[in-house]
């Protein structure tokens, strides 16, 4: 759903103080750095999972080397995981980006810690929107 032109200018507003506030926070969350990095791992799963199809099927072909089966597997199964997960945490387009760092996993302070910023962001913006309209 397309943003209104209200709600456009009241982004706008909200991208310039936050670059008048913290210019390195701003500039931090422009980058595409997770996604290509998640988009990256995705391949590489893809990947390292046809290679375990290759080796499964080469232990299948080869009489008494099914262990080269069951690696094949595991490596196709670990793959399989590794893909799903980077699919999972790759961010959405048009979706605001940063400070998960490259794996794009957060413990629970940093959870808590950005949900303190954007409550304090919330109320900086509430108060600014107060002054103007009343």
């Amino acid at each position: 759903m397309p943003l209104s032109e209200h709600e456009q200018r009241m982004l706008e507003q909200m991208e310039r103080a936050l670059y008048a506030e913290d210019p390195k926070f701003a500039t931090a969350l422009e980058g595409s750095g997770l996604r290509t990095y998640t988009r990256r791992r995705v391949y590489q799963a893809v990947a390292g999972f046809l290679v375990g199809i290759a080796l499964l099927m080469t232990g299948v072909m080869i009489p008494g080397q099914y262990w080269i089966s069951v690696v094949g597997f595991l490596i196709m199964l670990g793959c399989a995981a590794l893909a799903v997960t980077g699919w999972r945490k790759a961010p959405r387009a048009g979706a605001p980006q940063g400070g998960a760092g490259p794996a794009g996993a957060m413990g629970r302070g940093q959870v808590r810690q950005r949900r303190g910023v954007m409550d304090r962001i919330e109320q900086r913006w509430q108060r600014r929107r107060d002054e103007q309209g009343h």
